[in-house]
């Protein structure tokens, strides 16, 4: 492994826009060692290991198919059920771990961030990119879901929006990533809303059409539904489904409201986070 020198200069000042995107590049070799690091330290003691990245979204959907879909009677927009909840769990899953995991960073890292300078912002993006790697091992879960599905002649079409796929990852991405940011800036000062995350999580996901499409939310309780079309996680969800499986509230406007909400979120995650980096040892 080859290294390069460069000349840095550290300052206390600096644009709260800036970030600082050469030093991210000079230092991408710690990057991808710290996207390592997660991965490897993550299951370094389970019996099952990397088994837990198919374990957690089957048995969710299992439980989800027994509860909402056979015992509640909720509409599945008339996909396969286990196939319908597996599309939403695979992407919910990939954009809460990068909002859970970010929002902690600066916590669980203030021993590194106190001994040695790097890139702050090298930390959120190994979260990501770590948590990329969940995503697609759980995809290839979800692949396997939809050949089985075809096998057995199942009623749903791949439509041309899969060709959104790539767009959604990277709108999953940054909405966790900067709502992370916001998050972890302010658990620096509030430790309790460490707390409050995982349990918010968790309740988000009930305002997204994770377990429920669009179309029975509007249809049953159209009082509410603004609340869940609101949601910048609805049109990626639902663009995903619409893609891979051929049913789902597809909209470009949707879309594009989402791309909106995500990048106001990332401005201001980055603002927020280049501010709090340069004294939040001192609070941590």
């Amino acid at each position: 492994m080859s290294y390069q020198n460069h000349n840095w200069t550290i300052e206390s000042k600096s644009s709260l826009f800036d970030l600082k995107l050469n030093e991210v590049w000079a230092y991408r070799d710690l990057l991808w060692l710290l996207v390592r690091r997660d991965f490897v330290s993550f299951y370094k003691q389970t019996i099952l290991g990397p088994l837990w990245f198919f374990i957690q979204p089957i048995f969710t959907t299992i439980i989800f198919t027994f509860i909402f879909g056979n015992l509640a009677g909720i509409s599945t927009d008339g996909l396969p059920k286990p196939l319908f909840y597996l599309a939403g769990i695979t992407a919910w899953n990939y954009f809460a771990d990068c909002l859970t995991r970010t929002s902690s960073v600066f916590k669980d890292n203030a021993a590194i961030f106190g001994k040695v300078y790097f890139p702050r912002l090298i930390m959120p993006l190994s979260i990501v990119i770590s948590c990329l790697v969940r995503f697609g091992v759980q995809m290839i879960l979800f692949l396997l879901c939809i050949a089985y599905y075809y096998f057995i002649s199942a009623s749903f079409e791949i439509t041309s929006a899969i060709a959104l796929f790539p767009l959604l990852i990277l709108l999953m991405a940054l909405l966790g990533l900067g709502s992370g940011m916001i998050i972890s800036a302010m658990t620096t000062k509030y430790r309790d809303l460490a707390f409050l995350v995982t349990f918010g999580v968790q309740l988000l996901m009930y305002a997204t059409t994770v377990i429920y499409p669009l179309s029975e939310a509007i249809n049953k309780y159209p009082e509410y539904a603004w609340i869940i079309e609101y949601n910048p996680m609805t049109p990626i969800i639902e663009t995903f489904r619409y893609g891979f499986l051929g049913e789902g509230s597809f909209s470009c406007g949707s879309l594009v409201y989402a791309s909106a909400v995500v990048l106001i979120l990332l401005i201001f995650g980055i603002v927020i986070f280049n501010k709090v980096e340069r004294n939040f040892v001192d609070t941590v």
